[in-house]
């Protein structure tokens, strides 16, 4: 049995978790984390990590890039291991994430979702067929909430591609201001927001006379939800390290 804390627990991925994990044998949510401590379950909420009422094996974070400084305080200070769900982290903390996988297991990826993981895959294979023949331009399109543009699904996606073609690529994001032909050295990165967009992502590869799209759509969080609860699973009894979906597919 895996015994997991949500941080974000009021949040929606937060209640996602929480429905996917009651749904399973192998785990049970003990306690959650948020600055709004209104329970609806049975677990305790609390305002922060170091309030817990008892150690989990695993915390799933879903909340905000802002207390990524207390969870790891709170890991590494009790060797508990954490997968990390939440997007929109600056190089420094992506740095500190790093660095405290040093110590303990950290979960680590933009993208929970396993479909997402096997279209990074799918672009990494095209882009090592297709080389330099063809341009290359993501899509994601979110709901009208999300802060954080381009998408780290999107980076996710983009890096990947960069690295297969030995990071020979830069990444354009605000083509309008650009008044000049596109460059073959480009990656084009395009955010659109709007309504309930859970999530989709388009890449594009563009020849002559032939496109090559690889798409992604979620239709509800729960994808990501049952990613999160898998890794925690998948965490518990791992040595430190930094781990993501590589292991998983």
């Amino acid at each position: 049995m895996t015994n997991i804390a949500i941080s974000g627990a009021n949040g929606k991925m937060g209640k996602n978790v929480y429905a996917c994990a009651e749904a399973r044998d192998d785990c049970k949510v003990v306690a959650g984390i948020d600055v709004f401590t209104r329970e609806y379950a049975d677990f305790p909420i609390v305002s922060a990590p170091d309030k817990l009422p008892v150690k989990p094996d695993v915390i799933i974070d879903f909340s905000n890039p802002d207390l990524l400084h207390s969870l790891l305080g709170y890991c590494l200070s009790t060797g508990t291991p954490l997968v990390i769900g939440s997007t929109g982290y600056s190089d420094e903390q992506i740095a500190q994430i790093k660095s405290a996988a040093q110590q303990i297991p950290i979960f680590f990826t933009f993208n929970m979702s396993l479909g997402i993981n096997l279209l990074v895959q799918l672009a990494k294979k095209a882009a090592s067929v297709l080389g330099d023949q063809f341009d290359i331009e993501i899509v994601e399109k979110h709901h009208n909430q999300k802060i954080d543009a381009p998408s780290g699904t999107a980076i996710m996606l983009a890096n990947a591609i960069n690295e297969t073609l030995d990071n020979s690529k830069h990444y354009v994001y605000d083509r309008h201001s650009r008044r000049q032909k596109r460059e073959k050295s480009e990656i084009g990165m395009h955010a659109i927001r709007g309504g309930t967009i859970v999530g989709e992502h388009d890449v594009i590869f563009a020849g002559n006379d032939e496109v090559i799209t690889l798409s992604h759509s979620a239709a509800s969080k729960t994808v990501f939800a049952n990613g999160a609860v898998n890794a925690a699973v998948f965490l518990k009894d791992q040595p430190a390290g930094l781990y993501d979906m590589s292991q998983m597919v």
